[in-house]
């Protein structure tokens, strides 16, 4: 074996400058070249610990050797024994705190780009001209009802459809995919990837009833009633947390989740070809520091805003959101306004927004989470000129489903569904998993959720 180069194979990406002006993808993916040579750097370990940082259990050396081989329909075939979203994976999974944090080369150097892998393959078979056929598997007879059409609930209808049974996915918005379609931006998740992946879901027998709105036109219980054997809820953390500030409902404050629903699901950066507009102003505020954070200033200078800021009130070695897309918005323009956080919001007499109260904070001691505590600081007050503030410091589960759902217990704190790691509720028949029952976490770790979800509800079934 030749030596094993130690460094990562970059990623090649848009120029700052250039992609800060469209909603094309950032990332553009490894050649066949750059493929080839990071799947060498696999070691083929014998006993694999990357596998154990997968939350679904890809066969990680298994898929890099078929690439090793050139034969990436194997690798892609492989992938999707237990990943059936591997092309949204392979983007937005936070590979670097799982399956790469777990990889022996970590330790001396950069892991595998595991994640850059399972994206080559993907596309690879994405975009590859033939129809792909899948298998038929005979049918059990049992019919599993899933509710909600994101993460979670696409691969519990994916693996369900595997094992036999006959899988209705009920979705409340008119597309099917969840926060893969109206939460992730475009130029770091293409919509036509996340269509392919549902189609493939498809494929597999899984059929589709969008603006179906459990909890309304219909229930749980009456799902079970009307033929269903079971059901699975992944409705994932739809509904935003606010901040509960003076003048915050002044025109020109978002949720994160409209600002980028607006933009991502109803294409406002197309306006007026599409019909739902978007009002950015020249400098916009971001309230948080996560993934969904990084989004929203990210869209919003593509959105044509002339500054756009992270207000967060801790330090930036605090700060959750993935390394890239920190990285990745610096190099864009956006900018750092740390250890700050707005007490009040300011309105002309048209009722738009002209700015906030800030306060600046200190970091004292770590709490519950592990970071240190922000301290606000007494006579720290101060005015910042904004036209739009984007207030992303998280989201809950929608109570539609659960409220409406007599005998399923919630945890009294965030109205999240009582499951254990398998999916299991206190109601019989019902299962749930991903950020319904979690809050909101990752895209990869609700998939592990419906995964887990899916082999409970196949032995429920069986031993009926």
């Amino acid at each position: 074996m030749s030596k094993i180069t130690m460094k990562k194979n970059e990623m090649p990406c848009q120029e700052a400058a250039d992609r800060k002006t469209n909603f094309n993808e950032v990332a553009l993916g490894y050649s066949e070249e750059v493929a080839l040579n990071e799947a060498d750097r696999c070691l083929e370990c014998k006993k694999p610990k990357c596998v154990e940082g997968c939350p679904v259990e890809v066969a990680i050396p298994d898929f890099i050797k078929l690439i090793k081989e050139k034969d990436y329909k194997g690798a892609a075939t492989k992938l999707k024994e237990k990943n059936n979203l591997p092309a949204i994976c392979g983007r937005v999974c936070p590979q670097e705190s799982q399956c790469e944090a777990k990889c022996i080369l970590s330790k001396k150097g950069d892991p595998v780009g595991i994640g850059r892998l399972e994206r080559f393959v993907a596309d690879y078979e994405l975009n590859l001209d033939e129809i792909k056929e899948v298998e038929k598997i005979p049918s059990t007879g049992f019919k599993v009802a899933v509710i909600g059409a994101g993460p979670a609930g696409l691969t519990a209808a994916g693996d369900l459809a595997k094992m036999g049974h006959e899988v209705t996915v009920f979705e409340i918005l008119h597309v099917a995919g969840g926060v893969l379609m109206y939460g992730i931006p475009e130029f770091r998740l293409p919509k036509n990837v996340v269509q392919a992946e549902i189609d493939y879901i498809k494929k597999l027998g899984v059929k589709f009833e969008t603006n179906a709105v459990v909890g309304k036109a219909t229930s749980v219980d009456e799902l079970l009633e009307d033929g269903f054997d079971a059901v699975f809820i992944g409705t994932g953390a739809g509904l935003p947390y606010f901040m509960n500030l003076p003048g915050e409902n002044y025109n020109g404050v978002y949720s994160a989740n409209e600002f980028l629903t607006r933009t991502n699901l109803m294409k406002a950066y197309k306006f007026p070809e599409y019909h739902t507009p978007i009002k950015v102003g020249k400098r916009v505020a971001v309230l948080g520091a996560g993934n969904v954070a990084m989004d929203a200033a990210r869209t919003a200078l593509r959105l044509g805003a002339e500054e756009s800021y992270i207000v967060y009130r801790r330090s930036e070695a605090e700060m959750p959101a993935r390394h890239e897309e920190i990285e990745h918005a610096l190099e864009e323009g956006v900018k750092l306004m740390l250890l700050t956080s707005p007490t009040e919001f300011h309105g002309d007499e048209d009722g738009n927004l002209t700015g906030m109260t800030c306060v600046k904070y200190e970091l004292g001691e770590p709490d519950d989470s592990g970071r240190r505590r922000p301290v606000k600081i007494e006579g720290s007050e101060h005015h910042v000129e904004v036209e739009t503030v984007v207030v992303a410091i998280g989201q809950g589960p929608n109570p539609l489903v659960t409220s409406t759902t007599p005998g399923l217990d919630l945890n009294e704190r965030n109205g999240t569904i009582k499951a254990d790691e398998r999916g299991i509720t206190s109601k019989s028949g019902v299962f749930a998993g991903g950020d319904v029952v979690t809050g909101a976490a990752t895209v990869i770790l609700a998939m592990g959720a419906g995964k887990q979800a899916a082999q409970a509800i196949d032995e429920y079934l069986r031993n009926k």
